[in-house]
């Protein structure tokens, strides 16, 4: 009785005992638990015949609760019987009208709204890949995008008629259908699709029309900023829409939640990690066709949400917004995004309650990624055993001058010490592949790194400097190479320096981003020189990069150089310039700034710069 009595108190004793230890040992079980768990379904759905989609996922969803809204939108309510049969509609008049057939791949060149959902599922009826376009781009980018996904037929909102129009004359000598999603299509090129939609019958597809759609099919093309001047498109599978769905079970939404999305659905986040997710949840949306800081609470309150989406740029947004005795009084506890600041995170909390921040780290084409399963503040995520195995990766020693991996005399990578900041790469097995970009064979292979840690191994190159400290947390560090991220954005730094040279007078550009205290990731900067005799022309350069450019890509300050400094295999050094930043007292160079309201640079002034620092101007 003695020996059973001593038991029973070592084992009540227990949890306290690992806790002190292991402080973050259930967590860190329950994790692996889901990680097994969800693993086993994927796997299950790979093997099946015929292969299970999400988009199967969501028929069996409106099979099992038909009259359960979907999708809340601007006072409206969708169910997932409506949704249904209007993704009905739209494939059965694609089918008719566009003669669209399994593997024909279409581009989307729309904003937030309900039709996104079911344009989407409808070409999943048909088993045809969506190319998720950016509603920002313009003119070079828009074509580059729409082209190197291969798409025959564009379909564009309404209010997106002037983008479309621009370039027209290129997509029709190509032979692309355009679709104008109006009751009127415009000028000679472009259909009205709207009436066709409405008219078309709601009857369900034959599952034949999909037969050779499988887990490692192309679902959809999402946009990456890269090194060669314009986005590159990331091959997204099925398989891959399924990992990427699963991250809100892990984050522990369950299917009473309701989620809500007010990130772009051409992105990655929005699209896969939110509507997708709600999907493989089966669990209720409200979509919001942009982020409102002033209307973001009152949202939540609104529609009973449970479950955020955010970036960085979010959740500074919302502490900056004017505090209120009702900030605590919602229902969210849980919210999903990456990028945000440790002081803005800790705000956060402090100011709207005990919400679960599940901070990640991922890349749309990456073959590894990170997510903080725990209560600590600034992480991305833990190792542990388990996602080591399943997803080898590693830090290695990064030259940053160089912008090149650090190597030893056998020319083979070198592994960053624990604490220390180094490049993640994760290995390319058949269970964490890199599929690469559509029609960018010379981008894919860049991605690609070899002899890391033996001659002839394979490596995804993720281009993101990260560190792990002695208790195996996760930290994101920083972005190397051409490109930043600003408001929730990447930019390409290539891409701008290409639009800036065909001003006239500019010679050449070094293009980079740069810290601003106070605001998420960095803002655009140019260091540029002239033409012999020329002067820089504020007003035209302004001109040039707002027809050319999306906002959060214009360059905001101007460094005018006699010469760009380069390295010795000519390629333009940045480090410097990036840390000297934009203060005037610092840089003797002439500087400029873009002021949106006057809408041409201006000579950056002491006084300009002080009120950037207190954020006196909207950047």
């Amino acid at each position: 009785m003695y020996v059973w009595l001593t038991i029973l108190a070592g084992l009540a004793v227990l949890p306290a005992i690992l806790k002190s230890l292991f402080p973050y040992f259930l967590q860190d079980f329950r994790y692996v638990l889901n990680t097994i768990r969800f693993g086993i379904r994927l796997t299950k759905y790979k093997k099946v015949k015929p292969f299970y989609s999400i988009l199967d996922c969501f028929l069996d969803a409106v099979k099992k609760h038909p009259n359960k809204i979907f999708i809340h939108f601007e006072g409206q309510a969708f169910t997932y019987l409506e949704v249904d049969k209007q993704s009905n509609k739209v494939a059965n008049a694609l089918r008719t009208y566009a003669s669209l057939k399994e593997g024909d791949t279409v581009a989307l060149f729309l904003g937030n709204e309900p039709c996104y959902a079911w344009i989407w599922l409808g070409l999943a009826k048909l088993g045809c890949p969506v190319a998720l376009l950016n509603y920002n781009i313009r003119a070079k980018s828009l074509l580059h995008c729409f082209t190197c996904s291969g798409a025959k037929v564009l379909i564009a909102a309404a209010e997106l008629r002037g983008a479309v129009e621009d370039v027209l004359p290129v997509l029709r000598e190509q032979g692309i259908s355009v679709y104008l999603l109006s009751e009127q299509g415009g000028a000679e090129g472009i259909s009205a699709l709207s009436d066709s939609i409405q008219q078309a019958s709601d009857a369900p597809l034959p599952r034949s029309l999909r037969d050779n759609v499988g887990v490692r099919s192309i679902a959809l093309y999402i946009y990456t900023s890269g090194t060669t001047g314009l986005p590159k498109a990331a091959l997204v599978t099925h398989e891959r829409v399924w990992a990427a769905s699963f991250i809100q079970a892990v984050s522990g939404v369950g299917s009473s939640d309701i989620f809500y999305i007010n990130l772009p659905l051409y992105h990655s986040a929005g699209f896969l990690i939110g509507l997708a997710g709600a999907i493989e949840r089966g669990i209720t949306v409200v979509l919001r066709r942009k982020f409102s800081a002033s209307q973001f609470w009152d949202d939540c309150r609104k529609y009973d949400v449970t479950v955020m989406q955010y970036i960085g740029e979010t959740l500074r947004y919302l502490c900056n917004t004017p505090q209120k005795e009702n900030d605590k009084q919602h229902r969210v506890r849980i919210a999903i995004g990456n990028g945000v600041r440790t002081d803005i995170w800790t705000e956060f909390l402090q100011r709207f309650g005990d919400i679960a921040v599940r901070e990640l780290y991922a890349a749309t084409e990456g073959n590894v990624g990170f997510i903080n399963y725990t209560s600590k503040v600034g992480v991305v995520g833990r190792v542990n055993f388990l996602h080591t195995r399943i997803f080898p990766y590693s830090l290695i020693k990064f030259d940053a001058e160089k912008e090149e991996p650090v190597r030893n005399a056998e020319g083979l990578c070198v592994r960053a010490a624990r604490g220390e900041t180094g490049l993640l790469v994760g290995k390319i097995t058949k269970h964490s592949p890199f599929v690469g970009y559509a029609g960018n064979k010379q981008q894919t292979e860049k991605k690609r790194l070899q002899d890391v840690f033996r001659k002839g191994d394979l490596y995804f190159n993720s281009g993101d400097l990260l560190r792990i400290d002695h208790d195996n947390f996760v930290y994101f560090q920083d972005r190397v190479g051409d490109t930043f991220r600003w408001k929730g954005e990447n930019v390409a730094t290539t891409e701008v320096a290409d639009i800036l040279t065909a001003v006239d007078g500019i010679e050449e550009a070094n293009v980079y981003g740069v810290k601003v205290p106070g605001h998420e990731g960095r803002i655009g900067m140019a260091a540029i020189t002239l033409r012999e005799g020329e002067e820089f022309d504020c007003v035209n350069t302004c001109g040039h990069v707002a027809n050319y450019l999306p906002v959060y890509a214009q360059p905001r300050f101007i460094r005018i150089q006699s010469s760009l400094e380069m390295t010795g295999t000519f390629k333009m050094k940045k480090v410097k310039l990036v840390e000297e930043g934009f203060d005037p007292e610092v840089i003797q160079d002439d500087l400029y700034f873009l002021d949106l309201e006057q809408k041409k640079y201006v000579p950056l002034t002491r006084q300009i710069y002080d009120s950037i620092l207190a954020r006196e101007v909207k950047l």
